[in-house]
């Protein structure tokens, strides 16, 4: 079946956002936007099944600047609010506020926990459109009476089963309590997957909702060249320097199962001289910043990262993905490879297995239904042999139980420092005494 091509001046987009759609080297919409733009123009529920990488920030982004635009006064109050799991998301989401809408006067910032909180609240006194936030430090500043959320307009929630695996789920419904009925405001709802408690939280939170499948979980697979080496776990860590002397990737990004894991690996690489940063929610927010600045702008060729603080990261050109451990829930490989597959393109994905992981393989195997071409031939050959090829037509996993989602009060600790992003687009426009420089 051919698929009809559109441009963004089919989506009936205002000039001022496609000029900066168009400054922002964008041509034509992904699937996403434009399947989701048309009906949340027209007022209409959203319910958008789609993953990191498919465009989806602008999704949501365009049509509600565009709606909030139509309907703003002088005074800024909050008519929009976008909830999103970590800081590093709800930061990248800011900028993209920040970059489709600087033609146009709306003030809009991100919250988050794990700095002070007397900055936000300066801010928010001032008056925003768009709220961007994660679940923690927005419920601490409603409960300081800084915020009213009686006002919202549009809600977005983003990365709602990211919500979930992070234990944010009774944190969501709190928010949602506060907001206008469901029949008086206007919901996008975006997951990369469906599990019943999101599919249930859904029906509580959408009207009649139009609903957008794209990029289904599976797809990134297609698009990265995978391969599993079986080693020992102790002699993980000379692998990885051989690896990545061998396959010379400009910009790799090595994914740890725990903190202390990602230092040491960290450590170890830069005491051969790779250029490397590690984050974490143990890291500054400071640190974290100039990790991803640099790996952006190609001074860092090697990001250590675990899942929690990956997630949401947007940078382009990822050669390659290195699983040092393999994660025990295979959905989470997904996104893992999907971190070098963004929006179409191509990359390497290379995985090691100690004896230990190899159940989580099987998962992984079982998911994707492929079996990943191994390499047998390398410095650090296991001590046991490597496994017999998973049956794929067993059930997906996991293996093991599912590790016990992080506490809420651990997650906001873990929070960004707020990127202003701008008011009234960046920079800001709309002329207020309080605001001069």
């Amino acid at each position: 079946m051919q698929v009809t091509r559109v441009t963004f001046d089919e989506l009936q987009l205002i000039p001022e956002l496609l000029r900066g759609v168009r400054e922002a080297g964008y041509e034509q919409p992904t699937p996403i936007q434009r399947d989701t733009i048309p009906p949340a123009l027209e007022g209409r529920d959203i319910i958008g099944c789609a993953q990191t990488g498919t465009g989806k920030t602008a999704a949501f982004a365009l049509p509600v600047l565009q709606l909030l635009d139509a309907r703003v006064g002088d005074e800024p109050r909050i008519r929009a609010l976008v909830l999103t799991p970590t800081r590093e998301l709800g930061a990248q989401i800011n900028a993209s506020f920040a970059t489709y809408g600087k033609h146009l006067e709306l003030w809009h910032m991100v919250i988050f926990g794990g700095v002070k909180d007397g900055p936000q609240k300066e801010e928010l006194r001032r008056g925003v459109d768009v709220l961007i936030a994660t679940p923690g430090r927005l419920l601490d500043l409603i409960n300081q009476g800084e915020i009213s959320l009686g006002g919202v307009e549009i809600f977005v929630l983003d990365e709602a089963d990211r919500m979930l695996d992070m234990g944010f789920l009774p944190d969501v419904k709190r928010v949602t309590a506060m907001l206008p009925t469901k029949t008086r405001r206007q919901t996008l709802f975006f997951s990369a997957t469906m599990p019943p408690e999101i599919r249930a939280l859904a029906g509580e939170l959408l009207h009649d909702p139009v609903s957008v499948t794209e990029a289904r979980l599976a797809e990134p697979v297609d698009l990265v060249t995978q391969q599993i080496y079986f080693v020992d776990k102790a002699q993980k860590r000379e692998l990885l320097l051989e690896v990545l002397e061998q396959t010379g990737g400009t910009r790799v990004l090595v994914f740890s199962r725990t903190k202390h894991g990602a230092n040491r690996i960290a450590k170890v690489l830069d005491r051969r001289g790779v250029v490397v940063a590690a984050i974490h929610g143990n890291k500054s927010q400071a640190a974290r910043t100039r990790a991803l600045e640099g790996f952006r702008q190609g001074d860092l060729r090697v990001l250590v990262a675990t899942d929690l603080a990956a997630r949401g990261l947007d940078v382009d050109g990822i050669t390659h993905v290195i699983n040092f451990d393999l994660p025990n829930e295979p959905e989470t490989y997904i996104h893992r490879i999907g971190r070098t597959a963004r929006a179409g393109a191509s990359g390497i994905a290379i995985s090691f297995c100690d004896a230990d992981e190899r159940p989580f393989l099987v998962d992984i195997e079982r998911l994707i239904k492929q079996h990943i071409p191994q390499v047998l031939e390398h410095g650090y050959p296991p001590s046991q042999p490597p496994p017999a090829p998973t049956r794929l037509d067993g059930p997906p996993g996991p293996s093991s139980s599912r590790p016990a989602a992080g506490s809420r009060s651990a997650s906001r600790a873990g929070g960004d420092r707020r990127g202003r992003g701008g008011r009234r687009g960046r920079g800001g426009r709309r002329p207020d005494p309080r605001r001069r420089a």
